[in-house]
């Protein structure tokens, strides 16, 4: 049988009680009274307001938590027979503390800081925090997070001045971003002045000039080869000296001159 000092070893949903092994009661529940050589434990439900959230051997339930409206809290979920209720801090406002005992309202995220909704949501803590490196914040807001700094490089800039927790960065035009507007507008220049130069040089070429004109000449007929009204051709004329100066003479008739003329 078993003696004070004996040592008893119980399942884990179990305790010792006067050397035997008596059973715990459910979460949920509490202990009215223990084991004994003829009964079980004997356990009832929590009553209304509290909770017993594990195997347990007391006889009290604990109660649930009262969410104050004046210290700022709001139930975030009701409790029940095996949890507490849980509160939360109101909407615009964050626990004071660690041990969150009362509510203090958010106030704005100064310079340098920036809201954090997942913060703000849980409603433990403060939901401004420090900008962190490559962001910055240069207002003071209840809502506004950090933003991220311009990247220079992306709009093919310079950094002029480098970027702070209150200050984003300042860009200017740099070489490279010069000669990109650059080359493509003297490109377009030079490819019109090439063009305008070689419409001049084929539409001026003497010789193509040359053979546009007899080209033309060839569609028209000439002067001495106008028809007569009858269609015939002019009887054709030929040239005589007289007196040193040429005179005009049909064709078929003699040159006739007076004596007087040859001497």
């Amino acid at each position: 049988c078993w003696e004070p000092g004996d040592a008893i070893r119980c399942f884990d949903k179990q305790y010792e009680h006067k050397g035997k092994c008596c059973n715990r009661c459910q979460p949920g529940e509490k202990l009215v009274s223990e084991c004994s050589d003829t009964e079980y434990s004997v356990c009832t439900r929590c009553e209304t307001g509290h909770y017993q959230q594990s195997w347990t051997k007391e006889q009290h339930c604990t109660p649930h938590d009262i969410c104050e409206d004046n210290a700022g809290f709001i139930v975030k979920m009701q409790g029940n027979a095996t949890h507490n209720t849980v509160c939360q801090c109101r909407d615009g406002m964050h626990c004071s503390d660690t041990s969150c005992q009362t509510c203090v309202e958010n106030q704005p995220c100064q310079h340098g800081f920036g809201f954090v909704a997942a913060k703000a949501m849980a409603r433990m803590s403060s939901p401004c925090e420090p900008c962190a490196e490559g962001t910055f914040s240069n207002v003071s807001s209840k809502t506004e997070p950090c933003h991220r700094w311009t990247s220079c490089e992306e709009k093919g800039l310079l950094v002029k001045v480098k970027g702070t927790n209150t200050s984003d960065v300042i860009c200017e035009p740099g070489k490279r971003s010069s000669l990109s507007v650059l080359i493509p507008i003297t490109a377009v220049f030079v490819t019109c002045f090439v063009g305008i130069c070689i419409y001049f040089l084929v539409h001026t070429d003497p010789r193509r000039r040359e053979q546009k004109q007899i080209e033309e000449g060839r569609g028209k007929p000439t002067e001495n080869q106008q028809p007569t009204e009858d269609g015939e051709d002019m009887p054709h004329m030929q040239e005589t000296l007289l007196k040193g100066q040429p005179v005009a003479q049909e064709d078929g008739k003699e040159s006739r001159m007076s004596e007087q003329e040859r001497l």
